[in-house]
């Protein structure tokens, strides 16, 4: 039997199994569009691929090894398991200048609502070189972190696969979903909710993610491993759904390097297919027969998502564009009791109480909020 005749049948059969207000919803929302990509590229230089609004990242910074470059040359397209396939290769020395990063990224945010998919090949072990590196192996939708504790900041890792362990996890390999709230950098405080499988996921998997109606849902090979909607973070809910348009990213990297124990190592993260229905509700099931229905009939790739289609996330607020002036806040005391929306100023920085507080020192405990450094 022919690939399209197996995906008629598969199709039919999902059709006749699927709740019927499940594709009424799917049929309703097809208009918003999809995206859908086979990997048939060359390299990183394929014009295609920048066509099809692919980047694969060359500037520095986070996350992963301070120092450590990204890499594009090291995005490459090989035939895997018989079929094309996005590779990403990162390397270490065990030095920071000696260890190189990837990541390939539909950079222009229009992902929101909607069901994401996608075939990946994770590694437990190095294809070269010592075993034992915490390397996380990645894909997922991020918006940028305006500034610290950004209340429209945007993030759902829809697979983060630590196979070596890495940020104090005692049992690994381990397998994230988180979604996230907000964060702040110095000092770091994280403001999500997650879900982790503590087993190898070496090998092919397909990792989908639902987003609507307030809920995020996590599945891998079409098991459920966590709904996501809010968390309380000292007594108050915050939201943990996007409220933001998004870029789309896979990303192989080091979170450290204290388990390298010498030579050069290479990891890769492979990639089959990816896929996006933008304010479609798919099962994995349908999610992978979609894939398998473009694939079958002979499309390598297909982009006609909606800018305006469905519900727009929240407009976005300005960000602050100077720096606080500090002239007329108090410097914090130890004794003083603050109440919720005092400001006050401690090591060059403004601060706003959250809530009543006496002896918490801003920057240390959750009770104050960094509203940034003083200019004066």
């Amino acid at each position: 039997m022919s690939g399209s005749r197996i995906t008629a049948v598969v199709v039919a059969l999902l059709a006749t199994f699927a709740p019927a207000t499940a594709t009424a919803s799917s049929q309703a929302s097809a208009a918003c569009g999809e995206l859908f990509d086979d990997f048939h590229y060359t390299s990183h230089t394929d014009p295609t691929l920048a066509a099809h609004g692919w980047s694969a990242r060359a500037d520095a910074g986070g996350p992963g090894v301070p120092g450590a470059r990204w890499t594009p040359e090291n995005i490459t397209f090989p035939t895997v398991d018989g079929d094309k396939a996005v590779q990403l290769a990162s390397s270490t020395d065990g030095t920071a200048s000696g260890t190189k990063h990837t990541e390939l990224l539909q950079n222009e945010r229009r992902f929101f609502e909607g069901t994401y998919a996608a075939r990946i090949k994770f590694a437990d072990a190095p294809v070269s070189g010592a075993d034992g590196d915490r390397v996380n192996q990645t894909f997922f939708t991020i918006s940028p972190l305006r500034y610290d504790n950004d209340p429209l900041y945007s993030e759902l890792d829809f697979a983060e696969y630590l196979p070596n362990g890495g940020w104090g996890e005692p049992v690994w390999p381990v397998n994230f979903h988180t979604s996230w709230h907000t964060y702040q950098l110095e000092p770091w405080v994280s403001k999500n909710k997650y879900d982790k499988q503590t087993a190898s996921m070496s090998g092919w998997h397909t990792v989908v993610a639902t987003v609507s109606g307030g809920h995020v849902k996590y599945y891998v090979d079409g098991r459920l491993n966590g709904d996501h909607s809010t968390i309380f973070v000292d007594g108050q809910e915050l939201s943990v759904y996007p409220r933001q348009l998004m870029s789309l990213n896979f990303n192989h990297w080091f979170i450290d390097l204290t388990q390298h124990s010498g030579g050069l190592s290479t990891y890769h993260e492979q990639v089959d297919w990816v896929y996006y229905g933008k304010n479609r509700v798919l099962t994995p099931a349908e999610a992978v027969a979609q894939a398998g229905t473009f694939r079958g009939s002979g499309v390598r790739f297909k982009d006609d998502l909606v800018g305006s289609c469905g519900t727009p996330p929240p407009t976005e607020p300005p960000p602050p564009t100077n720096p606080p002036d500090c002239t007329n806040a108090p410097a914090w005391q130890w004794a003083t009791v603050y109440l919720e929306n005092q400001r006050v100023k401690h090591n060059g920085r403004l601060w706003r109480a959250r809530w009543w507080t006496q002896g918490s020192e801003p920057g240390v405990t959750a009770q104050w909020e960094n509203l940034g450094a003083c200019s004066r």
